[in-house]
């Protein structure tokens, strides 16, 4: 009887602590942890990517250059889409049913039960109508975020562009990036896209049954905020930006500017250019496929990828590397009969200088006086022949930044071209001397340096003998940090007394009657410079200036390039001028603004390619034609041909 006893309270007992658990798990489920109640609901509650606002760009007195505007996403989830009226919602958001069909065949591929872009980039203005009605259409929600606005509408292609990932771009970033998101395709949107993008955020939000938010479930408890990407700080001048595209409004070419101290670029023109903001917002595709037509290549960046010849602008350098290798002094005299002959070549010179010397062979720019130092260097007996000699002289115009890329943050960065002896060996046999490759003395033949590389020469000389790495970007977020690399000094290996002579000659070219870049003269500063006018074996020859101002503690460094525009002192040494005069007294003086807005409304414009279809008709207003520019008396009362009006 006692065991039936016990036994009956121990089946009681057990019942009770089997009750006791049920009632604790239930306890556990409902209220001390959310866990199954989210699995529960988890048709109504969903997770709401925050996109971070990029980073704002701004210029180095910190004028915004590329800035934020909100737009919305229609999102679409296809599992929980029911019947509703397709007509309406189309009217709403602007798009045809065969769009709609389109956008909803793509986004059920993609996933039945993962949201997906419906519809991208809806103005605030269709958000606040569709947002009133979004209850009439289940499955469907909408999504925040931000796109770039550019206010002063240059600098394209300094800043570039941003464009919907790719599945390579999401494949490659280690989880980061989703369909639908936004990267940097080019400039420096791409260059430090990890810096600008910031970090996402999620907003676990709860809807009922007819599609409307309710709020941020558990109060926001699990959400994570987006954190917005850092700020920087470019070293553009938006003033001189703005006046350096207007200048070469309707021309092909580029206008570098560097600060020599600190190796900051101060203007970085491609022309011809487009709106920044064309290539944001819903027509951005229509809006590339229609730039993509120019035929003057809007989108190659001229600065840093179109490959010009030095041309007389290499002068200054080679006559450096004479004076470091002894081969020339400042006294040493060549006669200059008006060419310069070896074998079967014959360099012509535009003028019969006699003999002449380091500081007027520069200010003339005397392609005789250039053709002998450079046989100086490659004949030196130091050398066992001159094939070697033609490398070390190679390796030694290097360090100057010509031939390999100067490492500027941006993508896409040519090297130019400058070849070792190697390659003439293979293709003129061994046999080949400094004749053969006489071009290179005055910068032509087969040699190629970018509108960057051009510039960077001017610093080094600015700088006697030094140059920082040209950089874009000044600061990087609130502790304004600079990348190293960008404050390291490279040495040419020119000893710097050796500058003084060659900046002796660079001055006279500009500020001395017989200088063949007078016109980009400004009264009170003295500039340096080298004009040049460069072959161009499809056309009209370009139009090069090179300098830096003023010629003590210089605070610009430029280069000037203007396609199919003849010589160098017609066109882009005026513009320098401007350009220069501009950055350093922060304004043009009243007497030059005629000259600036004449120069602004030049077209110089390559011939378009010729139709193989002869026209029936002549339209005569459908050529274009440049005016030839006026004739303006120079200060030792010699005529020459400027685009310059005269002084009032």
């Amino acid at each position: 009887m006692d065991n039936l006893f016990n036994r009956k309270y121990t089946i009681q007992g057990l019942f009770i602590v089997i009750g006791l658990i049920l009632l604790g798990t239930l306890f556990y489920i409902q209220v001390a942890t959310d866990k199954y109640f989210i699995s529960a609901e988890s048709n109504v509650l969903r997770k709401i990517y925050t996109f971070p606002a990029r980073g704002v760009i701004f210029d180095r007195n910190e004028k915004p250059l590329a800035q934020n505007e909100a737009v919305y996403d229609l999102m679409v989830i296809p599992n929980q889409v029911k019947k509703f009226d397709t007509a309406a919602l189309c009217r709403i958001i602007d798009i045809d049913m065969d769009r709609f069909k389109r956008n909803f065949n793509k986004a059920t591929a993609q996933s039945r039960y993962q949201p997906s872009i419906f519809e991208r980039q809806l103005s605030i203005q269709v958000y606040a109508t569709l947002s009133e009605q979004l209850s009439r259409f289940p499955g469907f929600f909408v999504q925040s975020r931000t796109i770039r606005h550019y206010p002063d509408s240059v600098a394209a292609h300094f800043l570039g562009y941003i464009k919907e990932v790719s599945p390579l771009d999401i494949q490659n970033s280690e989880g980061y990036y989703r369909s639908g998101d936004y990267i940097g395709k080019s400039g420096v949107e791409k260059s430090y896209e990890t810096l600008l993008r910031g970090e996402r955020g999620v907003v676990n939000m709860l809807y009922d049954a007819r599609n409307v938010p309710k709020g941020s479930y558990a109060e926001g408890r699990f959400d994570t905020a987006a954190v917005s990407g850092d700020r920087l700080i470019s070293s553009l001048d938006l003033k001189l930006q703005k006046l350096g595209e207007e200048l070469m409004r309707n021309k092909v070419g580029s206008i570098v500017a560097i600060e020599p101290a600190s190796g900051e670029i101060l203007a970085f023109v491609s022309s011809p250019s487009y709106d920044p903001n064309l290539m944001v917002g819903r027509n951005q595709g229509n809006n590339y496929m229609e730039l993509l037509k120019n035929p003057n290549r809007v989108f190659n960046i001229r600065p840093i990828q179109g490959y010009y010849s030095p041309g007389s602008s290499f002068k200054p350098l080679d006559a450096l590397l004479g004076l470091q290798e002894g081969v020339i002094d400042p006294n040493t005299t060549f006669n200059c009969p008006g060419y310069f002959k070896v074998g079967g070549h014959t360099v012509k010179c535009e003028h019969v200088d006699g003999n002449i010397a380091l500081r007027r062979g520069l200010a003339r720019s005397c392609n005789t006086y250039a053709c002998y130092v450079f046989q100086q260097l490659i004949t030196q007996r130091k050398y066992p022949n001159q094939r070697v000699a033609y490398d070390a002289w190679q390796k030694k115009v290097k360090k100057f930044g010509l031939g390999e890329k100067l490492g500027i943050d941006l993508p896409s960065e040519r090297n130019g071209r400058l070849y070792d002896a190697s390659y003439y060996s293979g293709k003129y046999s061994k046999y080949w001397n400094y004749g053969t490759v006489i071009s290179l003395a005055i910068g032509q033949g087969e040699m190629d340096a970018t509108p960057l590389q051009m510039a960077n020469i001017m610093a080094i000389i600015a700088n006697r003998g030094y140059y920082i790495k040209p950089h874009l970007v000044k600061a990087i977020g609130k502790n304004r940090v600079i990348k190293k690399e960008y404050v390291k000094k490279n040495y040419v290996d020119v000893e710097a007394r050796h500058f003084e002579p060659v900046i002796d000659g660079m001055q006279d070219a500009v500020n001395a009657p017989w200088g063949t870049a007078i016109q980009s003269r400004i009264d009170g500063i003295l500039m340096c410079g080298k004009t040049g006018t460069v072959q161009n074996p499809r056309g009209k020859n370009h139009s090069v200036f090179i300098g830096f101002a003023p010629r003590d503690n210089p605070k610009i460094a430029i280069a000037v390039i203007v396609e199919n525009a003849g010589y160098g002192s017609t066109y882009a040494a005026p513009i320098a001028s401007y350009i220069a005069e501009q950055y350093l007294r922060g304004q043009l003086p009243k007497n030059k603004l005629a000259q600036v807005e004449w120069m602004k409304k030049q077209v110089i414009l390559p011939e378009p390619p010729k139709s193989k279809v002869k026209p029936k008709t002549k339209d005569k207003d459908s050529v274009t034609t440049v005016s030839p520019p006026p004739t303006q008396v120079t200060p030792n009362n010699t005529t020459t041909s400027t685009p310059i009006p005269p002084l009032k």
